[in-house]
């Protein structure tokens, strides 16, 4: 059975023909369309059946748009076909009925960059997302609202309609199905679970929206068993997978991998499909930090785990993440700090990992054999070792085999060696009785995909006891790229009707033609890279085998003449056809040769624009010398200027401008009825922190108050919440209830008596059905333990609310400390007043400081060089801190907490010519406060292609405060 999907698809909604004909979108014009079909084996993508590999980007964790086309090119050098994005709702909503999608919101100029990548897009609108970000991707004013989210209720309906009106306009437009984008997949709404009658309503209601929309494409889920069938039913239901869950403090520690064979063979209408598969974990407040996810999570998983899913029949697999990015401003719900560097493929500063490089090494084969995109699972002989499994696979079209073999316990980590009997077919029409026995070795946690009976280009493979990197068709020749752990022994056997020509052109290769079985078999072992050429002119096959190290540093790339391969640099981006000459673009981290295994009659090659000298290889390639980057030197931090920065202490602060917290009611389910009401969310202040100042009479009889404020508590309970009676300091606590003791000498028993509470915001709940998200925030109830005295509280968060005055940052970037409301954050700032400091500065005045300093940078054009901010303390101090460069919130830093000290600082947002403005709020919360050590730090230096651009926003000259 195969369902297909065109330009007119119309599935419980109106067809795109229908939709311009209404004018409801623009007409389509002479676009080639394609078709987006699947069976149960894969998804077929004009008549071809498709190896979806796939990895996550959040696009809104990296506000700097140059870099979305860098993480993408990656991500496709790697081999992936796909990336799977997730739209945030809440981050391009500041207010009801306000959508903004310019700049760092700019998804269109995403999806075109995409487009011009050539990468698949799996499209996943929500409206709820997760994503460990603030409120799983709702905007803050769905807080203050009622009924029931994620379900048919009308309120929560009107809401959520009116983001997919906005989001699927441009999703529409950018379709594979009608020729004008890469968009391949819809995704409703986000593990969704609720299987009851207005589950299933609710999800047909977001169904019929997007069709209705104009979207054609089919609908996926990852609902796990839920929606396969019946009302709300998607087209290709999937189900996530983490199976090392999320615990990074143990990074030694594996789980059993299961076997989802029995979830292939339930599926009879769609491939077996993980929209997330684990690609990392997310850490905590006081984790043990990124590296040690990126451990757990390291190659040796990838190879295990990965490959079992393809042994189960899984032909759709998304990485959750590829590239995490940061939580810059306040983006992320409780639980989570400002990196999302989630120990992913590429780091948060955009470097490749070895976990990238074992991505790339599955993905470059998934991309070359396309057989793999169609198989059934057969029967295979008994490894003669118990400890190993061997799964097989077979083509039923063509007879390709595929043996993926592993330790059957995945926690042993015993180095052993199987025979493995592979049935063998005759070259041409010759049959072949006997079976082939070979030795395959297999480490502790280690898995391998063996290939046989393959024919690719006008070769024919018997088997292989090393791994298929690529294959392709160079000019008049084959080539094919075989590669294995360092110092294990390979052997390759491919057919032929007559013996070939054979030349050994590097490397130890012992071969031997057996005029038997009409095989040229090739015994080896994996050290270096080999070359052999096998046959002569048109149909001629170059054979590359290499370890892993060798392996790796080969790129494969597209032109419009055909791929062409490339070995040595960093990264490779782009390669383009110009006749005689190949134009190719990347990165070097170090000077160093580069390789080109391309067509005869090309002659000459460009890197970054810039004419090689290049010879040519006993293997016909082209090599040259590339330059890596030159030296960078960072200025030293030692210019600071600091200054006293909460005013709203003092007892005669001017509140008069401020909110008087007299809302006598609210829509949100957790208001328990109780006045006044306190909460920051019902006066408009979603994010950062919040001011309140709080004004009685004293009688006198005032000795102790009992505050509650709530920050957020999951995953750990690291907000805080400090308080002042008259300038004098009360204490702090985090979430919850404290009794503060009130020394009466610092009441006035006639006049004005104000109450001072800083509150910590981390971010609110994501939503699991039960309406967390809307927990409030900020303080929620004051009341004096021995006497009856009323207070009359204001508050102040961000200036405007939701009515931002700096849009171009937008609502995650604002907070309410004094500092932030009157612009001291933003470059042109006049600091001149303030007083000169050195770092690390102590401070035993709880309260908070802000610190200034200007940098100039002047980084060469033609280097990519990732920086961050870092904060050393020698020892923990009681404060938390808020950096900023030129204006951008892109680290909070908890001295007693941790983890993080360094915080990256994205080009485009740092300016790599020119002046640059650090900003630091320290809010101190005891009285062992201050700010620690603060330098620059360099994370790596390429010589690169990649120019990004600055982001432009408002600075204290150009601000509407």
């Amino acid at each position: 059975m195969r369902t297909f999907y065109g330009p007119g698809h119309r599935r419980g909604g109106w067809s795109l023909a229908l939709l311009v004909a209404l004018g409801a979108m623009p007409p389509v014009h002479a676009e080639p369309t394609h078709t987006v079909a699947y069976d149960r084996h894969s998804l077929i993508i004009d008549g071809k059946p498709t190896y979806l590999w796939s990895g996550s980007f959040h696009y809104w964790r990296l506000p700097s748009p140059d870099l979305w086309k860098d993480v993408l090119q990656k991500m496709k050098a790697a081999g992936f076909n796909a990336v799977e994005i997730y739209f945030d709702w809440g981050y391009h909503s500041p207010r009801r009925g306000v959508y903004d999608f310019s700049g760092i919101r700019d998804v269109d100029r995403l999806l075109d960059m995409a487009r011009d990548v050539g990468i698949y897009v799996i499209a996943r609108p929500g409206p709820y997302i997760n994503a460990e970000t603030d409120a799983g991707g709702f905007p803050g004013w769905l807080v203050d609202t009622g009924g029931k989210p994620r379900s048919p209720d009308p309120g929560y309906t009107a809401a959520y309609q009116e983001w997919l009106t906005h989001i699927d306009r441009i999703l529409a437009r950018h379709q594979l199905t009608d020729g004008r984008g890469t968009v391949l997949m819809y995704q409703v709404e986000n593990e969704f679970y609720d299987d009851s009658p207005d589950g299933r309503r609710y999800m047909q209601a977001i169904e019929d929206k997007a069709r209705a929309d104009g979207i054609t494409v089919p609908l996926s889920g990852n609902h796990n068993s839920s929606f396969i069938d019946g009302v709300g039913a998607v087209d290709l239901p999937g189900q996530d997978s983490y199976p090392l869950d999320f615990d990074c403090s143990r990074p030694e520690r594996w789980n059993a991998v299961y076997d989802f064979s029995r979830e292939r063979r339930e599926l009879t209408r769609s491939p077996l499909f993980f929209p997330e598969f684990q690609g990392g974990a997310f850490d905590v407040w006081g984790g043990p930090g990124y590296e040690a996810c990126r451990k757990l999570t390291g190659p040796e998983f990838e190879r295990v785990f990965y490959e079992a899913t393809m042994a189960a029949g899984s032909t759709m697999q998304n990485f959750y993440m590829t590239y995490g990015g940061i939580n810059w401003g306040w983006l992320s719900s409780p639980g989570v700090y400002t990196s999302y560097d989630y120990g992913a493929a590429i780091s948060a500063s955009r470097q490749l990992t070895p976990k990238y490089d074992q991505q790339k090494l599955i993905g470059y084969m998934v991309r070359a054999v396309a057989p793999l995109a169609r198989t059934d699972a057969v029967t295979t002989s008994v490894p003669d070792n118990g400890r190993l499994r061997v799964d097989a696979r077979m083509n039923p079209d063509d007879g390709t085999r595929f043996y993926i073999v592993r330790h059957d316990d995945a926690l042993d980590t015993t180095n052993d060696a199987t025979h493995l009997r592979i049935a063998q077919r005759g070259a041409k029409g010759i049959t072949i009785p006997q079976q082939a026995d070979t030795a395959i070795h297999i480490d502790g946690r280690d898995s391998k995909v063996l290939l046989a009976d393959y024919r690719f280009g006008g070769q024919d493979l018997a088997y292989s006891t090393s791994e298929l990197l690529t294959q392709l068709h160079i000019g008049q020749r084959d080539v094919a790229v075989f590669y294995g752990r360092h110092g294990e022994d390979g052997e390759t056997v491919l057919r032929y009707a007559s013996k070939p020509a054979l030349r050994v052109i590097e490397g130890d290769v012992a071969t031997r033609w057996d005029e038997a079985t009409h095989t040229l078999r090739l015994n080896y072992r994996h050290d270096g890279l080999a070359r052999v050429a096998v046959g002569e002119g048109n149909g001629s096959l170059l054979l590359l085998i290499g370890d892993n190290d060798a392996a790796r540093r080969f790129w494969q790339l597209d032109t419009a003449k055909g791929p062409v391969l490339l070995s040595g640099p960093y990264l490779a981006r782009q390669a383009v056809d110009k006749g005689n000459e190949i134009a190719l673009t990347g990165d070097t981290e170090r000077a160093g040769d580069i390789e080109l295994f391309a067509p005869s009659e090309v002659q000459a090659i460009t890197w970054n624009d810039q004419r090689i000298k290049t010879d040519t290889t006993p293997s016909s390639s082209l090599q040259g010398h590339v330059d890596g980057p030159l030296p960078v030197t960072l200025p030293k931090l030692t210019s600071w200027r600091v200054t006293r920065a909460a005013p709203e202490i003092a007892p005669d602060f001017d509140d008069r401008g401020w909110l008087a917290t007299d809302r006598t009611s609210s829509p949100n389910p957790y208001w328990e009825h109780q006045l006044p009401i306190l909460d920051s969310d019902s006066y408009g202040y979603h994010h950062g922190n919040v001011w309140y100042r709080g004004h009685f009479k004293a009688t006198g009889k005032e000795r102790s108050i009992i505050l509650a404020a709530n920050t957020g508590v999951h995953l750990g309970n690291h907000g805080i919440f400090t308080a002042w009676l008259n300038g004098h300091y009360l204490g702090n606590n985090p979430s919850g209830a404290r009794q503060f003791a009130i020394d009466p000498s610092w009441l006035k028993k006639s006049g004005d008596n104000v109450l001072s509470v800083l509150v910590d915001n981390t971010g609110h709940l994501q939503e699991e059905h039960s309406g967390a998200f809307r927990e409030p925030r900020g303080l929620i109830s004051a009341t004096f333990a021995d006497a009856p005295t009323a207070i009359q509280w204001k508050i102040q968060g961000n200036e405007g609310g939701e009515n931002l005055p700096d849009p171009v940052r937008g609502p995650f970037n604002a907070g309410g400390l004094y500092g932030e409301r009157v612009g001291w954050h933003l470059p042109g700032f006049p600091d001149k007043g303030w007083s000169s400091t050195p770092l690390p500065r102590a401070t035993d005045i709880p309260g908070v400081d802000w610190y200034r300093t200007t940098i100039h940078l002047d980084l060469p054009a033609d280097q990519d060089v990732p920086i961050a901010l870092r904060i050393h303390d020698a020892v923990p101090h009681h404060y938390r801190a808020l950096v900023f460069i030129n204006g951008w919130q892109v680290g909070r830093y908890n001295s007693d907490v941790g983890p993080q000290t360094d915080f990256e600082l994205p080009p485009g947002l740092l300016h790599a010519h020119g002046d640059n403005t650090i900003a630091i709020a320290s809010w101190s919360t005891a009285y062992d406060g201050g700010l620690g050590e603060v330098s620059l730090v360099i994370q790596g230096n390429y010589r690169t292609s990649l120019r990004p651009a600055d982001v432009q926003a408002p600075n204290y000259k150009t601000k509407p405060l």
